[in-house]
């Protein structure tokens, strides 16, 4: 009977989530779709259409301190505190890839002190920086040389703006410096707009932390006027062409609006909170401002009156640094202090506007987090598993969009990628620890160190995201929480309509060491209560698993024990000890889960099997039978922070295996040492090691329906690792195939005498055993054919003809066979007819390519090797010669013949006589 083929175990790492932002500038070209971010030492450009990544480019090892974008997407200039600034030009792939390629043009010190502050004017053609050193330059970006350098500010710079005067509006030269302006500098001024209108001239304002703005004359090289009336740091400088009006902003708390042409102060706005961002909007009639509160802000600029309504002040670590606008002003984007981006929608601007009416706060249509932070838990939520909900070290949590297919629509501002943002669910108010989803995906349970447990209702349908319930009364940290995934009876109610009855019940454990079962209130207003309380353990409890059944529960704590539990009563059924370290981790395994045999003998499975992952480095599955230890897997090198039972059932990608394949049960583990590990359960060894992230991996889940396995860790990165274990056994097996058949062709050449097609084929099988019988008798071919040097001339020709890649190879196997004595003579001939039909700059060639000089070198010595060898069997010969010469001398004859002839006599045979 044939015997079934084990299935490889393989994963690809399919698609991630990696974080865009980090903290410092955000630009954006003029259309609003391409989002340029500083991830630490790294800039990225991203679509904000798709999400993809469309570039990134790598730092100098120091962080970025200005970023930098024309608004044509020609160049990226990004200065890093290592006091560079490298310049950089863009350009779209010419394929359908909408990937953008980066060039380094030039590397620059443009500073004595880092960059603080960049600004690019609108044409796209010149640059601004602003350093420390409280020194203003301005770059013509494709010369990559200084136009202008200012002096005249006491601090450093903090705000720079480009912005275009016209003739008419330089009310603030006297009519004498207008006379005096010469010809050629008017002309000057003019050359820098590029095309724009030929009645303006370009101005540069910059804003320092002492408090004053300064407005600087390209033209004229010089500062025209000095606004002095913030006392504290200017933030952010903007301007109106339409209302002719300047604003700037400053920590101070304060924004005032200027004359822009004769530079005096027009009104003075109070924000009431320390202001990093403003701008104008509708043609100068409205301001923006956002600052240490987080809100984004609406001013009316006639009346000085606030005109959104009063909004809830954010949280810490909230507040807006910066505020970006697409060119047609179609939305806002704001830029927060957590690494957090929002789009805010302008449609309701033309009310605010026209209306003494206030308005709600600007639409919020998009929320973009910059870096997930550290990833402590995660979970597919939803029926469809469309969502994935994210834990990351904060008190909310985020749902992110799994959806496969990317949006037709352009508008950056409503799309809907893969790893978007669909939801930011608030409530708790301290980080959030765990999580944990009913079988339906439609209720998702909290734990915090807010000491609360939360049950969370997912409508994904009807985008409505709500808190349900509220369970209030362990004394310490929720570090475990667990919801039961045992689906109702067909076609009940609860089966059909789970979004209409909540969870039976509700387990969770604290860092007070108790445990305690809730019953879930049928309504959102009904309160909650504790079903019991347990006492539990010694020290934390890090999990809780509920069995598929839910009639056990398996509770895992830092006292290195694990207990199992009785749901109903709360009573112990058994403890499982063994482990040296706390248990970070417990998982039931599924009611199909095949047996698996203890280390030292086959083991029952009938009561079912728990799974433990320890901070010993090691993972333990355990019988229920007799709360035995059936095996313990070794492997990990830090901590075992998370496992699980992989799915039995076959899978997408497990279906394209053979038929004769047989999948053992899998388990796999995360660790501290950033690997992910699949073990086979029933032989405890293991069968693929998965390395994708670069910090410890707090987080794991698997989709039941998919296999998709989803991994996220410290590194702020989220891995889904596809099955491919069919698609490799599918590939495995049509290799193997093609292998034989491969095989039988060149058995077909060889009897057919076809040495081009046998020896070209032995060299692309890489069947150096072949190539070598097949050499083999061709030398060794009696009689050999006259003027061959291999021993057959179609041989030679074949040898002579070889390309490149070919000949490489072919000397590659004849540098192994000149190793051994046996096989030297093979190596030898081939070597001959190598050396004879390629040029010497051919074969020199050959040693420049990757393995080449090593071939060559290890032919050289061992070819050297056989020839001392042979000089020393030539030396040794004339003591040969000699013995003979002797023996004749004595005239030891035999029949009229020479005993042993002399060297060179004759050629006779020689005889030995006794």
């Amino acid at each position: 009977m044939s015997s079934r083929t084990k299935l490889t175990t393989t994963y690809h790492p399919e698609r991630t989530i990696h974080p865009i932002y980090t903290g410092g500038d955000v630009a954006l070209d003029r259309e609003g779709r391409i989002l340029a971010t500083c991830l630490g030492e790294e800039a990225l450009l991203t679509d904000l259409g798709t999400g993809e990544l469309l570039a990134r480019i790598e730092g100098d090892g120091d962080v970025l301190t200005a970023l930098s974008l024309t608004p044509s997407l020609s160049h990226l200039i990004a200065c890093s505190r290592s006091l560079s600034m490298k310049m950089y030009a863009l350009q779209r792939s010419e394929n359908d890839s909408p990937l953008i390629s980066t060039f380094l043009l030039r590397t620059l010190k443009p500073h004595t002190t880092p960059v603080i502050t960049a600004a690019v004017d609108s044409t796209g053609t010149l640059l601004a920086t602003g350093g420390a050193d409280g020194v203003i330059k301005v770059w013509d970006i494709r010369g990559g040389y200084v136009t202008h350098t200012f002096r005249g500010h006491a601090g450093v710079i903090s705000a720079l703006r480009f912005f275009e005067l016209s003739i008419t509006e330089l009310g603030n030269d006297s009519k004498s410096d207008q006379k005096k302006r010469s010809k050629t500098d008017l002309q000057q001024g003019k050359s820098m707009t590029n095309g724009h209108d030929s009645g303006a001239v370009f101005r540069l304002a910059s804003g320092s932390e002492d408090g004053k703005i300064r407005i600087w004359d390209l033209a004229k090289r010089k500062s025209v006027a000095t606004l002095d009336a913030h006392v504290s740091v200017v933030r952010s400088l903007d301007y109106s062409a339409d209302a002719q009006i300047f604003v700037s902003a400053s920590r101070d708390k304060t924004a005032i609006l200027w004359d822009a042409r004769t530079w005096k102060s027009r009104k003075v706005i109070p924000i009431l909170e320390a202001v990093e961002a403003v701008g104008l909007l509708e043609e100068g009639t409205l301001i923006y401002a956002g600052g240490e509160r987080g809100r984004l802000k609406l001013w009316n600029v006639e009346t000085g009156r606030e005109v959104t309504e009063e909004q809830e002040a954010g949280g810490e670590g909230e507040g807006i640094v910066q505020v970006l606008r697409n060119f047609s002003q179609t939305f806002l984007l704001s830029v927060h202090a957590d690494q957090s981006l929002i789009l805010h929608s302008t449609a309701p601007l033309s009310i605010a506007r026209s209306s003494d009416v206030l308005i709600e706060p600007l639409p919020i249509l998009r929320r973009i987090s910059g870096t997930h932070d550290e990833i402590i838990d995660l979970a597919y939520v939803t029926p469809d598993r469309s969502l994935l909900a994210l834990a990351t070290n904060s008190e909310d949590i985020r749902l992110v969009s799994l959806a496969s297919s990317k949006p037709n629509s352009s508008a950056a501002a409503s799309a809907r990628y893969f790893g978007a943002d669909v939801a930011l669910l608030e409530g708790h108010e301290d980080i959030i620890i765990c999580l944990s989803v009913d079988w339906s995906g439609c209720w998702l349970a909290t734990g915090a160190k807010d000491n609360t447990a939360r049950l969370w209702r997912i409508d994904h349908a009807s985008n409505s995201y709500q808190l349900f319930a509220t369970f209030t009364g362990h004394a310490e940290s929720i570090g475990a929480i667990s919801l039961p995934s045992l689906a109702p009876r067909e076609n009940s109610p609860e089966r059909t309509d789970p979004l209409e009855h909540t969870p039976l019940f509700l387990l969770t454990g604290s860092q007070d060491r108790t445990i305690k079962r809730w019953n879930v209130p049928k309504t959102s207003s009904s309160p909650s209560r504790a079903l019991y309380t347990r006492k539990a353990h010694g020290k934390d409890i890090n999990a809780i698993s509920l069995s598929p059944t839910s009639s056990l529960f398996a509770s895992a704590s830092q006292d290195r024990t694990v207990k199992i539990w009785s749901t109903e009563k709360g009573e112990v059924q058994g403890i499982l000890r063994g482990h040296r370290r706390g248990v970070w981790s417990v998982v039931f395994a599924h009611k199909d889960t095949p047996p698996v045999p203890g280390e030292n003998g086959p083991a029952s499975s009938n009561r079912g099997l728990v799974l433990t992952g320890s901070g010993d480095k090691t993972v333990k599955i355990w019988s229920l039978k007799d709360y035995s230890c059936l095996r313990t897997l070794e492997g990990h090198t830090n901590s075992v922070l998370k496992v699980l039972w992989l799915p039995t059932t076959s899978s997408s990608s497990i279906s394209n295996a053979p038929a004769s394949s047989k999948r053992p049960p899998l388990i796999a583990s995360a660790g501290g040492d950033g690997l992910l590990k699949v073990w086979d359960a029933s032989t405890g060894e293991v069968t693929a090691t998965l390395d994708n992230h670069t910090d410890r991996i707090w987080a794991l889940t698997v989709n039941p329906d998919t296999g998709m396995l989803v991994s996220g860790g410290g590194d702020s990165v989220v891995t889904f690792w596809k099955d491919t274990s069919g698609e490799t056994a599918a590939k495995t097996s049509a290799a193997a195939t093609e292998r034989v058949e491969q095989d039988q062709e060149l058995q077909n050449y060889i009897h057919r005498g076809n040495y081009r097609e046998a020896i070209t084929l032995a060299l692309a099988l890489n069947h150096p055993a072949r190539l070598l019988s097949l050499l083999q008798g061709v030398v060794d071919t009696q009689p050999r054919e006259g003027g061959s040097i291999s021993g057959l001339k179609a041989v030679d020709e074949v040898i002579r003809s070889l390309g490149d890649e070919q000949l490489l190879s072919l000397l590659a196997r004849a540098r192994d066979w000149n190793t051994n004595a046996r096989t030297c003579t093979v190596a030898q001939k081939v070597l001959s007819v190598v050396v004879r039909n390629y040029s010497a700059e051919r074969l020199a060639g050959l040693g420049k390519r990757r393995g080449g000089r090593e071939v060559v070198e290890a032919l050289r010595v061992y070819t050297e090797r056989h020839y001392r060898r042979i000089e020393e069997l030539w030396g040794e010969s004339w003591l040969v010669d000699l013995l003979l010469g002797e023996m004749e001398q004595l005239g030891v004859k035999g029949k009229g013949e020479d005993v042993m002839g002399a060297r060179g006599g004759g050629g006779e045979d020689v005889v030995m006589i006794g």
